[in-house]
């Protein structure tokens, strides 16, 4: 009894004493919203964080669909935000905005959240078409390894039944 007492002692001094409190800076908002749906184009994407930041070391890009950057390059510090201009957008789909941000005597912040942009239709006569059909032929194997892997699993989950039953048994039996 004695012995518990000491190991459950020696864990909680160990763990007061190695592990240290996490006050690391987070993100408190974003404009774009995270996750967000625009049908109208922002000039700057800002993000809030909940210590002030550095004047230098923060980076900020902003990337369209096609993993082209939109940002212009242009990042403004101002206590706890950071802001970034941007091109005018015209791709329509999913935006991915990448940052690192600093503050002193604390780990940057890192990360990536997305925004939705639904570029305006645009109105124009329409383009002559050739009469020549495309077809579009599935390459050799390209289920190949979707196969494999389900079969994979199936075979697991087979092992993971079986295991089940001969320990549904030994159950029933040491009743």
């Amino acid at each position: 009894m004695a012995r518990v007492k000491h190991a459950v002692l020696a864990a909680i001094v160990f763990s007061l004493t190695v592990i240290a409190p996490a006050q690391a800076n987070s993100l408190v908002s974003t404009s774009p919203a995270i996750g967000s749906i625009l049908v109208s184009a922002p000039s700057a994407v800002t993000l809030t964080t909940q210590a002030p930041l550095a004047d230098i070391g923060n980076t900020v890009t902003v990337t369209n669909p096609v993993a082209a950057r939109v940002d212009d390059g242009t990042i403004t510090v101002d206590g706890m935000n950071v802001i970034v201009g941007l091109q005018p957008l015209t791709v329509t789909g999913l935006y991915t905005v990448a940052y690192t941000l600093l503050t002193t005597n604390d780990v940057p912040l890192v990360g990536t959240f997305t925004f939705s942009f639904t570029a305006p239709t645009v109105i124009s006569s329409p383009a002559p078409t050739s009469s020549a059909a495309t077809t579009i032929t599935p390459t050799a194997g390209s289920g190949r390894g979707t196969a494999i892997f389900v079969l994979v699993l199936l075979f697991v989950a087979f092992l993971v039944f079986i295991f089940l039953i001969f320990y549904a048994r030994k159950l029933i039996r040491g009743r």
